[in-house]
């Protein structure tokens, strides 16, 4: 099984490229970060944690940027996002903000995508949030279009276009595996339609997870369980099937940050 960490990346906390160095250095295998364009002041949407929003959710970098930054001072890190919230994202910006990073890091994207829950963030898009799974799924369809045809066109519900040019197209064919977000049966449904791997909360029960890797069982589609703690099954998610496991790294300053690192690579044996 393989290892590696998900986090908020922020103008507080360690570095992009010093995160990716000292991540590869110890062994992890992934680096996922967090997406949010700005956070409203005025909020009535419920975080799911409970209490204040933290302040990382207001301070977090363009995961794209930060993730270029990562992909120059590595080699073989993978470099993904979890989520990133497509249903309110430019669908051909999108395209080539994963397809430059895919080319610039020989391949090594994951996408992971959600549906996202914070409402405010989503209408100041002008995204209706009872329809932000419809959408999502339809900017995944005509994302994998872009990707993949040199003259790529899409007509749907919400989008629409003719054909269009759009390169570079990504390393990876035929392109950067798609992670999909949640644990809901319209997350799975999604999941079936157009993911390639599943990206499971850790506080998905393991039953749950063996339940979801049987039904996936004639389809070629990994599972990479993301937020775990030091104190998490593991044993139990290699059990069930998980292929990865990403351990959430609270954004802190540089030295602290490669302690709690230090500490995480012995505990798994990375070090």
């Amino acid at each position: 099984m393989k290892f590696g960490v998900n986090t908020f990346v922020t103008d507080e906390s360690i570095r992009p490229d010093a995160l990716g160095r000292a991540l590869e250095e110890r062994g992890f295998e992934t680096l996922l970060i967090t997406e949010h364009s700005h956070i409203p002041v005025s909020r009535e949407t419920p975080w799911s944690g409970g209490g204040e929003l933290p302040r990382e959710y207001y301070r977090t970098y363009d995961p794209f940027v930060a993730l270029a930054l990562a992909s120059a001072a590595t080699t073989t890190l993978t470099l993904g996002t979890a989520v990133a919230l497509l249903a309110q994202r430019d669908v051909f910006q999108t395209a080539k903000e994963v397809a430059t990073l895919d080319v610039l890091s020989g391949g090594r994207v994951l996408f992971g995508v959600g549906v996202g829950w914070n409402r405010e963030e989503m209408r100041n898009h002008g995204v209706d949030p009872g329809r932000r799974g419809p959408l999502l799924n339809e900017k995944l369809a005509a994302l994998k279009e872009i990707w993949t045809h040199d003259e790529a066109e899409f007509h749907g519900e919400y989008l629409d276009f003719d054909p269009v040019f759009s390169w570079p197209k990504p390393v990876r064919r035929p392109h950067p595996p798609i992670a999909i977000g949640g644990e809901s049966p319209a997350a799975l449904e999604r999941l079936a339609r157009y993911g390639d791997e599943w990206l499971p909360r850790a506080k998905t029960p393991v039953a749950e997870l063996r339940r979801v890797k049987a039904w996936l069982s004639e389809r070629d589609i990994g599972i990479t369980l993301c937020g775990a703690t030091a104190d998490s099954p593991i044993a139990a998610y290699a059990e069930s099937g998980v292929d990865r496991v990403t351990f959430t790294l609270p954004p802190a300053p540089e030295a602290e940050t490669l302690h709690y690192l230090d500490q995480l690579a012995k505990l798994m044996g990375t070090d």
